[in-house]
């Protein structure tokens, strides 16, 4: 989005802090507690680490401009260490904060006040007592990058037969190694799609610094596939970057998402503009995107999500059909362009 507001001759910048290792922990927790986990406590050892690391942010970014964007919960309070604040300041939250932990909660929302407006993806992740401006603004996808430009069939092909045999079915999903993402339960729709039809199932993901619980799923979700050949799991250690995502979600017969909480799910929509059916997660963000049986479908269930992929291997030209009209609902939605303008609208908004 940076280029392309440099383009339209914005001074954008996107700046990035640096943070210790144990601060990630603290942001892990942070992130999970927020999407819903009621079980985490943060303690006042956290707490402070969390505070210090804000004021350390703010020293390393040093913001200005017009208008000011903090995203997510990690950054949050750094706004409390500008004592003369010029220009508007947003808070982006990218969470699915329906039904937060409350402790969670409360360690961010003394400070959204102090925003001029407040960006969530949902209104319905607002909680009730924010009384700031609220705009909601979904993310978007650059349809011309690695991970999503048009590679063509027989490139895309080449690019999977590296890693895949293309002799069965493929059914894939691509997402963090992260429980609310129930890797384990795409395992379970595999096996029993598998009873029926031989199909290849492919789990794809990147393994981040900030993100500590990763090395941790993979492992589990290792385990949990006991050894079977006809299940390949990946990640960007293994030599699978944006160009091989690109090639899994272009050439896969039904791609999942399998989301337990989803605050909008890019992988969702990079799939639909590969003209590829999208098996979702009835919940968050995905809704946004999935027009249940229009354009793939939205399930709450292993067995619903098995019955669906089953469907649709049975029906190749209705699968066609559903791949061609979410890459419109893309075409339409969720592309850069519209997320720019979306974003200039915002910002004319809170200029008068």
């Amino acid at each position: 989005m940076i280029p392309l507001m440099r383009e339209l001759k914005l001074n954008a910048e996107w700046k990035v802090f640096t943070a210790p290792d144990s601060f990630f922990e603290i942001s892990k927790k942070m992130h999970n507690a927020l999407q819903g986990n009621m079980e985490i406590h943060f303690s006042d050892e956290e707490i402070s680490a969390y505070l210090s690391q804000a004021k350390s942010t703010y020293k390393q970014i040093q913001p200005q401009g017009d208008f000011i964007i903090i995203h997510d919960p990690q950054p949050c309070p750094v706004i409390k260490f500008e004592e003369k604040r010029k220009g508007r300041w947003l808070w982006r939250c990218h969470i699915d904060t329906m039904n937060p932990n409350p402790q969670a909660w409360s360690l961010i929302s003394e400070y959204l006040p102090l925003y001029d407006a407040l960006v969530f993806t949902k209104k319905e992740y607002v909680q009730k007592g924010i009384n700031n401006l609220i705009f909601p603004i979904t993310p978007s996808i650059d349809p011309f990058s690695d991970k999503n430009r048009d590679l063509g069939d027989d490139h895309a092909k080449e690019i999977i037969e590296k890693f895949v045999p293309l002799d069965k079915p493929l059914i894939t999903q691509v997402s963090r190694f992260d429980p609310w993402k129930d890797p384990l339960g795409v395992i379970d729709v595999y096996r029993i799609v598998k009873e029926t039809i031989p199909i290849r199932l492919v789990l794809i993901g990147s393994l981040a610094h900030d993100d500590p619980e990763g090395e941790e799923w993979l492992e589990k979700v290792r385990n949990y596939a006991t050894g079977d050949p006809d299940i390949y799991i990946f990640t960007n250690l293994d030599g699978v970057a944006d160009l091989e995502v690109n090639a899994f979600q272009r050439m896969s017969d039904i791609i999942l998402q399998k989301s337990i909480k989803e605050g909008f799910g890019m992988t969702v929509t990079e799939a639909l503009w590969k003209k590829t059916p999208v098996i979702g997660g009835n919940v968050g963000g995905i809704k946004l995107q999935i027009e249940d049986g229009k354009n793939g479908y939205l399930v709450n269930s292993v067995e619903e999500a098995a019955e669906k992929a089953l469907f649709l291997l049975k029906n190749p030209n209705l699968s066609r059909k559903m791949g061609n009209m979410g890459h419109e609902k893309v075409k339409n939605e969720f592309l850069l362009i519209k997320h720019v303008e979306n974003y200039l609208d915002l910002f004319l908004s809170l200029s008068k």
